[in-house]
């Protein structure tokens, strides 16, 4: 039985990992209602004690394990990004990210997740700040690409690019949202051909 002493550094950050990947499958698929803290501990082998030591709360295990999971989307999404020289290939990166089922580096059922923190964001001020903070990322990301593309001389530089970021991350996010769903009108070809025709005809790539 593992007590809540502290352990060694290395051993503290490979125990945590095992944690939020666990936390992040059973979450996705219960729902964060469904899943106790007792369930984590059991899935790594460890005791409940241990998963409160490091997460306190539910709450801050499911943005812990979210968090996690956009770590290793966005580091899949940033090494496709810089193999790619031009803005019409990196939008199209983003949106083939966005709706493949499983993207490079997130886990399983990722989807499942946004919907808990939506869920918990109504309701507890700490979890909606951490939810604007993803959402910025997320627009961040967006914006950056397109003023790159405005320096390399592909966009009008009076573009409003944040404006762009927050329209276009919205409908990239609605859209995701239904093909999540099961959607039988949004399939995933469509969300795809809608955000291309959309960024392509804001951005003037024809």
């Amino acid at each position: 039985m593992e007590t809540t002493s502290t352990p060694p550094a290395e051993a503290q950050d490979s125990r945590r990992a095992q944690m939020l990947t666990a936390a992040a499958e059973l979450i996705a698929e219960r729902g964060l209602a469904r899943t106790r803290i007792a369930d984590v501990a059991e899935r790594v082998g460890a005791s409940p004690a241990l998963v409160v030591y490091y997460f306190d709360t539910k709450e801050n295990l499911l943005i812990a394990a979210l968090r996690e999971s956009e770590t290793g989307f966005y580091a899949a999404a940033e090494s496709l990004l810089r193999s790619q020289a031009s803005l019409r290939e990196r939008i199209e990166t983003l949106v083939r990210l966005t709706f493949t089922e499983e993207s490079q580096g997130e886990v399983q059922g990722q989807w499942g997740l946004w919907f808990d923190l939506w869920n918990e964001a109504f309701r507890h001020p700490q979890v909606a700040a951490d939810r604007r903070a993803l959402d910025e990322q997320w627009r961040g990301l967006i914006a950056r690409i397109v003023r790159a593309g405005i320096e390399a001389g592909d966009v009008d530089p009076g573009l409003d690019v944040d404006t762009f970021a927050v329209t276009w991350a919205a409908l990239l996010d609605g859209l995701s949202v239904q093909v999540a769903l099961g959607d039988p009108t949004v399939t995933a070809e469509l969300a795809i051909d809608i955000s291309l025709g959309f960024a392509h005809r804001e951005l003037g790539l024809g």
